[in-house]
This record gives structure tokens, C-alpha cells and sequence, in this order.
């Protein structure tokens, strides 16, 4: 007899096939971040955010500007000042943001997104000296209006028609997340700045209760 579950029939074999598909999905992610081909780049791109005067604006488009996002507001959190910034808007005046002491973080996996492309190119007109490019394809437009360029690998992605961003944003995600943490270590940056930064939630009492115990075995 097939299993029932909320009114939707599943026979075990098919089951299987789902798991074995899940599982699939989930080591190519895997693969996309073990493959990621690391080298002195990553290394010039965290001595320019360590090194930024101004704040670090990341800019994407679709998926990879959800990453995008979370990469600015994770450098927040860590003591970096950074804001997200649409490229679409960016074309409306949201590119006033900027000025020549930002640095700009890029992401695109095909790096031909129109409306990033041109963003980075009216960045060099605001007279912007550091662009760093986290992309994947080699043709990709983005390297040349980079000063470095993250390379994400040749990547695969799982979904069934090979489009769906997956493999893509996950490595995207955890650059973003190497670039952050890296330079919030090479900063000293501390749980006191962390609690101040976070007044409100589980992260931010976590940081201010160990500062208290600390305290009290002095």
C-alpha cells in the first residue's frame, strides 16, 4: 500500500528517488565550494577591505543580489560599514552614494548583467579606485572593470535544466562570508564591538554575557 501524507500519495520507490535526487543536489553545492580555485586575489581583495577608507557597497542582480545583501550585512556586523546597492537604482540616483574612497563589491556568476556592468563602469567616473569581481564565467565582462576578481570556479549547477542559481550562489555566499570574516580578524575586531553592534537578540546578548562572566573571574 503507498504511504499517505497530507492527501498527497507517495510510493516508496519514488521516495527513494527524491532522496537520492535531494542528496545530488546538495554534494554538488558541496563540490561548487571545495572547487572554489583560491589564490592571491582573495588575498589582495581583504587587504582592500581592510584597507577601505570609506564603506564597501555590493552590488547584484537577482539571486546573486540577495547575496549581495547578505554580504553587506554581514561586513556590518564585523565592523565594516557597507550598504547594498540595486544596480537598477543605482541608474535612478542611487549611485550618489558613492565616493572615491568606497570600495565596490561585485557579484555575478555570468558577470553580464547589463544593469551591474553599467554601474561599475559610471563607478569609475565617480572616480572609485577598487572594484573587486566575484564571478564565475571567463568571458565574463565584469573582469575588466575589476581592479581583482574573485573567481568562483566552473561550476555546474544541479537543477534540472542547468539554470536554476544553486551551486552558483552558495559558492558566491561563502566568498562573501571568507571575505568578511577574514577582515573583521585582520581588523582585531573584538565581542565588545560585536555586542555594541548587535544591542538587540540572541547574538547580541551572547556577546555581552560573555564580557560579563569575564568580569566576574576578574
Amino acid at each position: 500500500m503507498p504511504n499517505r501524507g497530507a492527501g498527497v500519495f507517495f510510493v516508496p520507490a519514488m521516495e527513494k528517488s527524491v532522496l537520492q535526487r535531494a542528496r545530488a543536489i546538495i554534494d554538488a553545492e558541496a563540490d561548487a565550494l571545495r572547487n572554489i580555485p583560491l589564490d592571491r586575489n582573495f588575498e589582495r581583495a581583504v587587504r582592500i577591505l581592510r584597507a577601505c577608507r570609506g564603506k564597501i557597497i555590493t552590488t547584484g542582480l537577482g539571486k546573486a543580489g540577495i547575496i549581495a545583501q547578505k554580504i553587506a550585512g554581514t561586513l556590518c556586523s564585523n565592523g565594516t560599514p557597507a550598504a547594498f546597492v540595486h544596480p537598477g537604482d543605482a541608474a535612478h540616483g542611487d549611485l550618489g552614494i558613492l565616493n572615491r574612497n568606497d570600495v565596490i563589491i561585485a557579484c555575478s556568476t555570468s558577470g553580464k548583467t547589463r544593469e551591474v556592468i553599467e554601474m561599475l563602469e559610471l563607478a569609475h567616473h565617480f572616480g572609485v579606485k577598487h572594484i573587486i569581481g566575484i564571478t564565475s564565467h571567463p568571458d565574463s565582462a565584469i573582469r575588466k572593470l575589476s581592479t581583482v576578481v574573485i573567481n568562483m570556479g566552473i561550476i555546474q549547477e544541479p537543477c534540472p535544466l542547468g539554470l536554476t542559481p544553486s551551486a552558483s550562489t552558495t559558492a558566491m555566499l561563502a566568498l562573501g562570508d571568507a571575505l568578511s570574516l577574514v577582515t573583521m580578524e585582520l581588523k582585531g575586531f573584538t565581542r565588545h564591538q560585536y555586542g555594541l553592534r548587535h544591542h538587540a537578540g540572541y547574538l547580541g546578548q551572547q556577546a555581552r554575557q560573555t564580557q560579563l562572566s569575564a568580569k566576574k573571574v576578574k
